[in-house]
């Protein structure tokens, strides 16, 4: 069920009441599975998310979606704490408590730190290095008006080529689509994966009031 945290976007996360869909038992999810639960392992997971089983119900869509996903995480181009930072501002944008839950996890995994994961939901202005205050424009432009502005791109053009650039419109836009799909299926965040957002939480708590 749905829980009140300390940290939340502006107008709250989508509110859970009852998961729509949920995953079918293991023997019911295919052969396929058996490899998503070896690369589970990789990132520390001990479980594969629920997200995957629930898509698996189409069965002719998870597979095609499954290898276009994984082009983008975890065999994409761009730095993994680049990668795990967009998601993360998309989620947010996007006000999608699962998604910003796995991503803070996978975020952790990839060396982000505690203050750049919670700068991400201040946007740009959460960022003094500029790098990163344009990438997080970037999303948000993306988000808000599905157009990265002239001024963003000229920015972006200085760090990243142009494949780079096709990659983070997207990367975003994929976790835009999958946040959609989870705040309308009401997808429960994990156990296990909810502790360790709570354990996130309380190590920043005393820096929430100051930048929120």
């Amino acid at each position: 069920m749905w829980t009140p945290d300390p940290l939340q976007p502006a107008a709250g996360w989508h509110r859970i009441s009852q998961p729509r869909l949920t995953p079918p038992p293991p023997s019911q999810r295919g052969l396929l599975f058996r490899g998503l639960a070896l690369l589970a392992k990789r990132f520390s997971r001990a479980q594969i998310p629920d997200i995957f089983p629930v898509l698996n119900i189409h069965r002719g869509l998870f597979p095609a979606w499954l290898w276009f996903a994984s082009r983008l995480m975890p065999y994409g181009k761009l730095p993994a704490p680049v990668r795990e930072l967009l998601i993360l501002r998309t989620a947010w944008n996007c006000r999608c408590r699962y998604e910003w839950g796995q991503h803070v996890d996978l975020a952790l995994v990839a060396g982000v730190s505690d203050a750049d994961i919670l700068a991400s939901t201040r946007g740009a202005a959460g960022f003094a290095d500029r790098h990163y205050a344009v990438l997080m424009q970037a999303c948000d432009d993306l988000c808000q008006q599905d157009a990265i502005s002239s001024d963003v791109w000229q920015a972006l053009q200085k760090n990243w080529d142009d494949a780079a650039l096709i990659e983070i419109m997207m990367l975003v836009g994929n976790y835009r689509m999958l946040a959609g799909f989870l705040n309308s299926t009401e997808l429960v965040l994990e156990a296990p994966i909810e502790q360790r957002v709570q354990a996130f939480l309380q190590r920043v708590a005393s820096d929430i009031s100051v930048t929120h």
